[in-house]
């Protein structure tokens, strides 16, 4: 069963207007538009009285929720069904430590309530595509759509790939079919192991084969031979990226090993436990600045916000993704100590953005 919560309202006044002057300049007769949070719990069992009122509790964030009936016409934008997002995995471990066991999962989506005059089909595919990003979103016209969030489908059983019967031409049609794009080498070395293998490939293998054995995970062109009117190239591309370092290395302690790099940091009073004594102090100590950097060119293009693998096991890491995507940038700073942002400049006075995570008697009252 779901239940619908509706939460706080999702766009400020200067959001609302931005939004107007957008539809005016595509000639799209939008009067008005107010949007709220509203809140899906999917539950196995019936919550109380106390039990919904706690849930209530949770879900209640942001400014105030004036009481009123929205007006005009509702577009619900939700994540995709099929996926979970950050939010609802986030919300709903929160519900189960406050012990709503009930609850499934928790998700949230955005309400729109559109005023405006008599549009077109088009123009309200216009509107929606506003509102929206494809990629990970849909749009929704009844919040009891929302159901589709939730919903349970049986997995699609494995198929086998005919190599042995049909040859070469089974893994080419498998390869279009499943959209693997595996070059025709990548082909010939499946085809080979395979049949020396003495059977055929399913198509979870071959999904995996397509998966680790990629571009974004191998960086198979980045490392490639460079060759130029026939003439072999000294540096691969990724060869080139690393001669910086190589050229110059200065307050760089570790780079382009174990999937990240760390450079020379300042020394920051931390406040912890003495192993020996027991007592709590200041200590001063070098924090060096771990960086961790990803080419996730089609992750962040799907999701530039959320992190899209845990960083490794460190005190303060910085996560930058390419942003390339729709021309998004995003930083994410991890860290389990308080965590400042702020410009500096290198040695060569270039002006550089630098995370200290630390717990210095400065920021202490």
């Amino acid at each position: 069963m779901m239940e619908i919560l509706r939460g706080s309202p999702a766009l400020s006044a200067f959001r609302i207007n931005k939004l107007l002057a957008r539809f005016q300049a595509a000639r799209l007769p939008v009067h008005n538009i107010y949007a709220e949070y509203v809140h899906f719990a999917d539950l196995n069992a019936p919550l109380n009285d106390d039990e919904h009122a706690q849930l209530e509790r949770l879900l209640k964030y942001g400014p105030a929720l004036a009481s009123h009936a929205p007006q005009g016409k509702l577009l619900l934008v939700t994540p995709r069904p099929g996926t979970i997002s950050p939010w609802s995995s986030k919300a709903t471990d929160i519900a189960h430590n406050c012990g709503l066991q009930q609850v499934n999962r928790l998700e949230r989506g955005v309400a729109y309530y559109i005023e405006a005059g008599t549009l077109t089909n088009e123009q309200w595919q216009q509107v929606t595509a506003e509102l929206h990003d494809r990629m990970m979103e849909t749009v929704f016209f009844a919040l009891d759509d929302a159901e589709q969030l939730f919903a349970h489908h049986q997995p699609t059983p494995v198929t086998s790939v005919d190599l042995l019967g049909q040859g070469r031409q089974a893994l080419i049609d498998a390869n279009l079919r499943l959209g693997l794009a595996l070059a025709e080498d990548e082909i010939d070395y499946l085809q080979d192991a395979f049949t020396k293998l003495g059977r055929n490939p399913n198509d979870i293998e071959l999904y995996m084969f397509a998966q680790a054995n990629s571009e974004h995970c191998r960086h198979k062109i980045f490392n490639a031979d460079w060759v130029i009117d026939g003439e072999q190239q000294p540096k691969s591309l990724f060869k080139m990226i690393k001669n910086t370092f190589e050229t110059t290395p200065d307050y760089v302690l570790s780079a382009y090993k174990d999937n990240a790099a760390v450079m020379e940091g300042s020394e920051v009073g931390r406040y912890f436990a003495d192993h020996e004594t027991g007592r709590y102090d200041f200590h001063q100590e070098p924090a060096h600045i771990l960086m961790k950097v990803e080419t996730h060119n089609h992750p962040t293009a799907i999701s530039p916000w959320p992190a899209r693998r845990p960083v490794p096991a460190v005190k303060s890491a910085m996560k930058v993704p390419p942003g390339a995507a729709r021309s998004r940038k995003r930083v994410w700073l991890v860290s389990p100590f308080p965590t400042c942002e702020f410009l500096a400049s290198n040695s060569r006075g270039k002006k550089i953005s630098v995370s200290l995570s630390a717990l210095s008697p400065r920021w202490t009252s």
